[in-house]
């Protein structure tokens, strides 16, 4: 009965449709119609004005549906014009790709219809055609800058970064987890969390006043919960949302942002840590770089000109990597005093003008230490299970964490963290 009501719809809302030859023709993206080699008759692209120049002889029009840079120029008959035909109105249009006269294009689209399916009024829409607006102004439209050039391009990038990453994890032998939101870890220690609460709830007398028995939060990592998983697996990663409660301005914070996380078993050597951290950045950027060369170009030309070189001398030559004890030297010469003394088997990469981008450690697995010094911090009843880890079958084991979208501040050159996420939540601003 489910799949027969489901195909009833399906024919239903196909009877509906406004014309025959609307449903014959074949729809093509954007970016398949620039690459086609051949020309094609009946098709439609369907996607928003980017320019609209009426001739007396001819109508040109440049449209993108936001699967590429560059828009598919479209000629039509200046019949077909209508009054909703402006910049940043959505538009479908039927017609056959040709071979263009347009040095740049291979092909282009000679309308045979038009139809307007959203009109868009220009003198209110915040961008205006060939306006280059500062990155700060488009902040302030979260709801509409994606249909920038420099924000869809930042998107489509974000996108396959993402798919690298996962790309680079499987290809390695990593096993995927979803590490959970919500949490009763304080895994940094910062105490700077949010705190998960009811609302509109009024607590009965005697009701416990937590949803979950415990207190609960929005997690800052996925670590303790990826040396669980670590225990049953040998090479474990996460790639999800994490939230800091930092009441800070700073270009290179948000209050939520992405990390991808990583943990493996079986190691002794922070330099496998260290050569995983160099592997995931190369092997990601150099896929980036091969699938959105126009949008990568588009920031290293007008957002950050010297990012390019600079790239190009990270992905070619190695890290360069310095010791424990110089790293410790260079802090004493430091004129900030320490609250604790640097201590660790840790590891961050530094990269210039964004700072830590990663962050890992080979961590402790000494049972009876863990034991104490829980014992000493009150904490042993609470973290019983991560004891537990180090009882049953514990195995060395390291990881490390990145920062998504200092990664992309990285290889785009983006000078403002607000400005590589799509709806940045930041202190005082949590638009839409």
């Amino acid at each position: 009965m489910f799949g027969a009501r489901c195909l009833l719809l399906a024919l239903r809302r196909c009877s509906s449709a406004p014309c025959p030859k609307h449903t014959q023709a074949a729809r093509l993206r954007v970016c398949e119609a620039l690459e086609a080699q051949e020309v094609a008759g009946d098709i439609k692209v369907q996607g928003w004005v980017r320019s609209v120049r009426s001739q007396k002889e001819v109508l040109f029009l440049h449209i993108n549906d936001g699967s590429s840079l560059e828009s598919l120029q479209v000629v039509a008959d200046p019949t077909l014009e209508h009054r909703d035909l402006t910049f940043g109105s959505a538009v479908e249009v039927q017609g056959k790709l040709v071979k263009s006269l347009h040095r740049m294009q291979n092909v282009e689209l000679k309308a045979e219809n038009i139809r307007v399916v959203g009109p868009c009024d220009t003198l209110t829409f915040p961008f205006k055609p060939r306006e280059r607006q500062p990155l700060e102004y488009s902040r302030q439209f979260p709801h509409l800058r994606c249909r920038t050039n420099t924000l869809s391009s930042l998107l489509r990038v974000r996108s396959e970064a993402t798919a690298a990453i996962h790309s680079f994890f499987k290809d390695n032998g990593y096993v995927h987890v979803h590490t959970p939101i919500i949490t009763s870890n304080d895994c940094e220690g910062a105490g700077e969390l949010f705190h998960v609460r009811t609302s509109n709830k009024v607590q009965e007398p005697g009701e416990n006043s937590h949803f979950f028995n415990v207190p609960a939060f929005l997690t800052v990592s996925g670590q303790l919960h990826l040396e669980v998983m670590a225990g049953a697996f040998t090479q474990v990663f996460a790639f999800g949302p994490t939230f800091r409660a930092e009441n800070s301005q700073s270009r290179r914070h948000l209050a939520e942002f992405y990390m991808v996380e990583a943990e493996m078993s079986f190691t002794e050597s922070l330099q496998d840590v260290i050569q995983v951290m160099e592997d995931l950045f190369k092997t990601a950027t150099s896929i980036v770089l091969s699938r959105c060369p126009q949008d990568v170009e588009l920031f290293h030309k007008y957002v950050s000109p010297a990012q390019k070189g600079r790239l190009e001398q990270m992905l070619k030559n190695k890290f360069i990597t310095i010791s424990y004890t110089e790293a410790v030297e260079i802090l004493k010469r430091a004129p900030q005093t320490f609250t604790f003394q640097p201590k660790v088997a840790a590891v961050d990469l530094l990269v210039p003008g964004i700072g830590e981008l990663c962050g890992g450690s080979l961590r402790e697995e000494r049972l009876h230490f863990l034991q104490s010094r829980l014992e000493r911090l009150g904490l042993a009843d609470a973290y019983q299970w991560y004891l537990d880890l180090r009882q049953f079958g514990s195995a060395p084991h390291g990881g490390f964490g990145m920062g998504f979208e200092r990664y992309l501040q990285c290889i785009l050159g983006v000078d403002n963290i607000k400005d590589v996420m799509p709806f940045p939540r930041f202190p005082h601003s949590c638009l839409l």
